[in-house]
């Protein structure tokens, strides 16, 4: 992470959009999903120049592109023309295999759109950042998985409450039918006729 950009907890919680770069695709990936919780939201995946321009008509989502790289530089240059002119736009997660510096140099990335999101890069090989981002997903996981079990013991009770009988209410219950067999049915059907 540049050093007078943003910090890494500040550019998971604002809109600013990101370069990601460092650590595994699972790790860019957990990230981005953190982002997306913090606006609750669905996290879009993007994989393909052709499901970028669909993906930008959001404006409120955040958009997680795993390698921005093997989008291509027509693709790099669609994210660069949102960055630039669209006002509403989803928060983009942009990530990046390796360093920046090194997709930079070997003409992966684009320059303007390096230089564009230059203060606010996430660097997940940056001493240290890996093993707190690895307790902070812990916690929320665990908050996740109590907040659940809150919602399935609410919904539970909410129908064992409708199913419940309720003093001072009439229920009635049908008589049920009796079900005739076939061979039943001739005998039934025999003595009425012999009568």
């Amino acid at each position: 992470m540049t050093p007078q950009g943003y910090r890494e907890v500040e550019l998971v919680c604002n809109r600013s959009s990101l370069l990601l770069h460092g650590g595994t695709e699972e790790e860019r990936r957990c990230w981005a999903q953190e982002a997306a919780r913090n606006f609750n939201v669905e996290l879009v995946e993007v994989r393909q120049a052709a499901e970028l321009p669909q993906a930008l008509r959001q404006p409120n989502g955040v958009v997680f592109i795993p390698d921005v790289a093997k989008l291509g530089r027509d693709a790099q240059f669609v994210l660069l023309q949102c960055l630039r002119t669209q006002e509403e736009r989803p928060k983009l997660v942009l990530g990046v295999s390796g360093s920046a510096d090194a997709a930079l140099a070997r003409g992966t990335l684009r320059e303007d759109l390096h230089y564009r999101l230059h203060k606010a890069q996430v660097d997940l090989q940056k001493d240290g950042l890996r093993d707190v981002l690895k307790r902070r997903w812990a916690q929320q996981a665990e908050q996740l998985a109590l907040k659940a079990a809150a919602a399935r013991a609410a919904e539970e009770a909410a129908r064992e409450a409708a199913l419940a009988r309720r003093p001072g209410t009439v229920t009635r219950i049908a008589p049920k039918q009796k079900k005739v067999s076939g061979g039943a049915r001739a005998k039934a059907v025999s003595r009425n006729a012999a009568r």
